[in-house]
């Protein structure tokens, strides 16, 4: 009893002192903003590509790791007789 005590005091007390310090946030975000494009200034060098051309790259063909089967009828066989 004399441990439950100080120890049921220190957690109403933090807990009242949490409960005061908590404020409402109010967030305000700008409804409008404007701007203008006409005042901005671009320096630089305008030029056009000579030819435009792809470069061929080597595309590599995979080998299916998975065998090749012609039908599944054992699987779905087993698959059916699951369900019933």
């Amino acid at each position: 009893m004399k441990v439950l005590l100080p120890i049921l005091v220190l957690f109403i007390a933090s807990s009242i002192i949490h409960g005061a310090e908590k404020k409402k946030i109010i967030y305000r975000y700008k409804k409008y903003e404007k701007f203008d494009f006409e005042d901005l200034v671009i320096e630089g060098e305008t030029g056009s590509p000579g030819d435009l051309s792809i470069a061929p790259r080597y595309q590599r063909k995979f080998k299916n790791k998975l065998p090749y089967r012609k039908n599944f009828n054992v699987e779905i066989r087993k698959g059916v007789e699951r369900v019933r």
